[in-house]
């Protein structure tokens, strides 16, 4: 249960980090930032999240304001999975994907 939670925070955190380097990436070059392979590289990592976005956002939100939605989902998202593993993996140490909890608790 623990690994699996890892997993899910490790790839929220890099969804979250790709819609970043998109905004960055976008900033220098919002023009023609569709041609920019960077920012089509961070559009194809990012694509997934987008999509759990835009199916829970009501149609009235703007398609290009969805990906300030899921960037808020990957951030609240990452936040809410650390938590819970936290939880389960103070509950029991000995679980694979807990070895940062037991190497704390150690200290």
């Amino acid at each position: 249960m623990a690994l699996l939670l890892l997993i899910a925070h490790t790839l929220l955190f890099i969804a979250g980090l790709s819609l970043l380097g998109q905004l960055v990436v976008g900033l220098f070059n919002w023009g023609r930032r569709e041609q920019n392979v960077v920012y089509q590289l961070f559009a194809v990592v990012a694509r997934p999240m987008v999509r759990v976005a835009r199916l829970v956002t009501p149609r009235l939100v703007l398609d290009q304001h969805v990906p300030v939605v899921a960037f808020l989902l990957c951030l609240f998202g990452y936040v809410a999975v650390g938590v819970f593993q936290r939880n389960v993996c103070l509950e029991r140490l000995d679980q694979r994907g807990c070895e940062k909890w037991a190497q704390s608790r150690a200290r």
